[in-house]
């Protein structure tokens, strides 16, 4: 009886816990491929939000980590749009890029040399308009056992406040 129980258990744990295809093809699809990285650097002297070119909207992405100071280094979080990494932002920074009108798909990913954490993913799909703007805001969370990356849209007037806030994130693909 208890080897039938242990065997039912085992087998109702790897069925609630086995991945779910379509979220693994739905990370993959908004997610760029393995083993790219970043290099970033902080640009304080921008700080306002431009207004998106003609036919495009413009999406802004901002790493807010709080009051933590890094010692050692920081977050480092990879961005992709719809299957592309387009850039990365490090500690409490953003940037900014135009994408044509459609559904899109954003992922963020931490730039980790610790399997575990560069398995954190966060994911957002959005119906981008032209000439409008969308904010979206990567945090992290947890404790020493666990830890989450959210990628968020939020707020217009928390978006602005951010950009004002926080250094520009530049940032270009390791070699």
């Amino acid at each position: 009886m208890r080897t039938a129980l242990a065997l039912v258990l085992f087998t109702f744990t790897t069925c609630a816990f086995a991945q779910n295809p379509s979220a693994v093809s739905a990370a993959q699809a908004a997610c760029g491929p393995k083993g790219v990285n970043f290099d970033v650097k902080d640009d304080d002297s921008q700080h306002t939000v431009a207004q998106p070119e003609a036919g495009k909207a413009l999406v802004y992405v901002i790493q807010d980590i709080g009051a933590i100071s890094c010692i050692g280094g920081c977050i480092t979080t990879k961005i992709a749009l719809d299957g592309v990494w387009i850039g990365a932002n490090h500690h409490n920074s953003y940037f900014s890029f135009a994408v044509d009108p459609g559904e899109r798909h954003l992922c963020a990913d931490w730039q980790s040399h610790f399997a575990r954490l560069s398995r954190l993913v966060g994911l957002v799909h959005f119906t981008a308009e032209a000439g409008k703007i969308y904010y979206f805001r990567t945090r992290a969370f947890g404790d020493k056992y666990n830890a989450y990356l959210d990628l968020d849209p939020i707020d217009s007037d928390m978006g602005r406040f951010f950009v004002a806030s926080y250094p520009l994130s530049v940032s270009h693909p390791k070699k």
